[in-house]
């Protein structure tokens, strides 16, 4: 009986997988937003997550946005119809993509669109998927060393890369995929929860000289 409840404990569902990549997007977007000062740092509070102390917005629109956002992303992520998230910063006056924040999101071999993988579990143990998630999140913080200053007013976009046989709400525009013509693409590391594999880069403007 031990062995099977330790089985039981450290299993992740579709479901609890998820919950794990979203929360992950939801974390690693708001340090994306911090750490590009993309909003003043006096916008954003501090709480302890993955063993770091991480910096999310207390401004309510962007709050409602991403919780909106990302409540979709979990239902995609359950029924395999995700395949990119990406975050791309643009120049407020111009429009033009200063950075490109990239998530592809593949699932795991033995788990994918078909409905029979939600009786379906993967064994990898929360503590470690958060480990991995952790060190995700600490190259995004080490990006500011290398990133080019963003010395004008910026905004940011989410996209969604979905299956085309995806149901899209209403309120869900089309988009113009956002690549930057002159760019640097550095890759980050990656995480999987045994369920859902999560692979980031970082795509900048360099100056054309």
């Amino acid at each position: 009986m031990a062995g099977t409840k330790q089985d039981t404990k450290n299993s992740i569902t579709l479901k609890g997988s998820a919950q794990l990549v979203s929360d992950f997007f939801y974390y690693g977007i708001n340090s994306i937003l911090y750490q590009r000062g993309i909003y003043p740092p006096e916008s954003f509070t501090y709480k302890q997550q993955y063993g770091l102390t991480l910096f999310t917005t207390t401004n309510d629109e962007v709050k409602n946005y991403l919780n909106k956002v990302l409540e979709q992303i979990r239902g995609w992520l359950e029924a395999g119809q995700i395949q990119q998230l990406v975050l791309a910063v643009c120049n407020v006056d111009t429009k033009e993509v200063m950075e490109r924040w990239d998530f592809n999101i593949q699932h795991e071999p033995g788990f994918g669109k078909k409905s029979d993988t939600e009786l379906k579990v993967g064994s990898k143990e929360v503590k470690v998927i958060q480990k991995e998630m952790q060190a995700v999140i600490r190259q995004i913080t080490a990006c500011v060393t290398f990133l080019p200053l963003l010395d004008c007013v910026c905004s940011f976009d989410l996209l969604v890369y979905t299956h085309r046989d995806t149901d899209v709400p209403d309120d869900w525009a089309n988009s113009t995929p956002c690549f930057i013509s002159n760019s640097q693409e550095v890759k980050l590391k990656s995480f999987s929860t045994s369920v859902h594999k999560v692979e980031a880069c970082v795509s900048y403007k360099i100056d054309d000289a």
